[in-house]
């Protein structure tokens, strides 16, 4: 009812990532390509987590639910975007655009929760081997993943309905291929302040929180492996965690930035857009996938299974 209330437009225009109509089948082909592989991969590892018992540890079930957040983001980012690539009136309702928003922050949110509990569980199975199974019990670990959705969730039911209530009158065209709360500030015609405030404030504390956790999981781990007397042991030690820090460093700072920073349209606001919302959905099955031993022998025996 708010919508329909303090709404005057009807719709926004997704200017996307080129204007050339050449270049926008190209990037159909590379899109449509990258968004096939990303669901093969991601749902292959929910695949091989389930089917696999010697996947049923705490780690795998946090790549799970890792790899099933990243299908669903993709799935909010990606088909829109294809669609406007081969549309001529790249249209989104406003309805469709703040749901996508909605959705895009409620993930993201989550994910970084997500990946601060895997931090922790890489703490306590470095740091702490012989108490691991003692520390990162069945209800820790759940209550970890069940506390990362209801964050993510909280943050965008407190961001989004604010961004709902504003006034949408005659700016309509968003410099972007998809709908995120930044770049729905400047479009209104009404007193964006406590929003954008909001916004940055949920995006510091959600940040901070997650990072302090994740640097001091870190820091610990790091002191742990410089103590291993042998070479061997050391590289043993940070290959179980490389995964994890290899999968950070492509989330976690482009979307901290992206929504931080100041929303002008520029290339760069978009290179952070992809990187998080499209290419880390796309390369964490890889990541997770050929660094692991583990998920390699899950591979071949599941294939095994299904080819008896």
């Amino acid at each position: 009812m708010a919508l329909r209330n303090h709404s005057t437009i009807t719709e926004f225009i997704l200017l996307g990532l080129s204007v050339d109509s050449h270049v926008q089948v190209l990037l159909f082909v590379l899109f449509v390509g990258i968004y096939l592989f990303t669901i093969m991969g991601n749902l292959s590892m929910l695949l091989f987590i389930r089917e696999d018992p010697h996947l049923h540890t705490p780690m795998y079930f946090f790549l799970s639910h890792l790899s099933f957040m990243d299908f669903c983001l993709s799935t909010a980012i990606v088909p829109k975007l294809l669609e406007n690539l081969l549309s001529q009136s790249k249209t989104i309702s406003v309805g469709g655009c703040l749901a996508q928003a909605f959705f895009v922050f409620d993930i993201g949110g989550t994910e970084v929760c997500l990946l601060s509990a895997m931090a922790y569980d890489r703490y306590a199975a470095i740091c702490h081997p012989l108490l691991y199974g003692r520390v990162m019990n069945n209800q820790l670990y759940m209550q970890l993943v069940w506390g990362s959705w209801s964050l993510g969730f909280l943050d965008a039911l407190i961001n989004n309905p604010l961004t709902m209530n504003l006034d949408f009158c005659e700016a309509k065209i968003i410099h972007h291929y998809s709908c995120e709360l930044p770049s729905l500030f400047p479009l209104s015609c009404s007193d964006a302040s406590t929003s954008l405030t909001v916004l940055v404030c949920s995006t510091l504390l959600h940040g901070g929180g997650t990072f302090f956790l994740i640097f001091f999981s870190y820091v610990r781990i790091v002191s742990t492996i410089l103590s291993i007397g042998s070479t061997s042991g050391r590289s043993k030690a940070f290959s179980t965690c490389s995964s994890h820090l290899t999968a950070l460093s492509f989330f976690y700072g482009s979307a901290f930035l992206r929504y931080l920073m100041p929303t002008s349209g520029s290339p760069l606001e978009l290179i952070f857009s992809i990187q998080y919302g499209v290419v880390t959905p796309l390369v964490n099955p890889l990541i997770y996938s050929l660094k692991n031993k583990e998920v390699k022998n899950a591979l071949r025996r599941t294939l095994g299974k299904f080819l008896q």
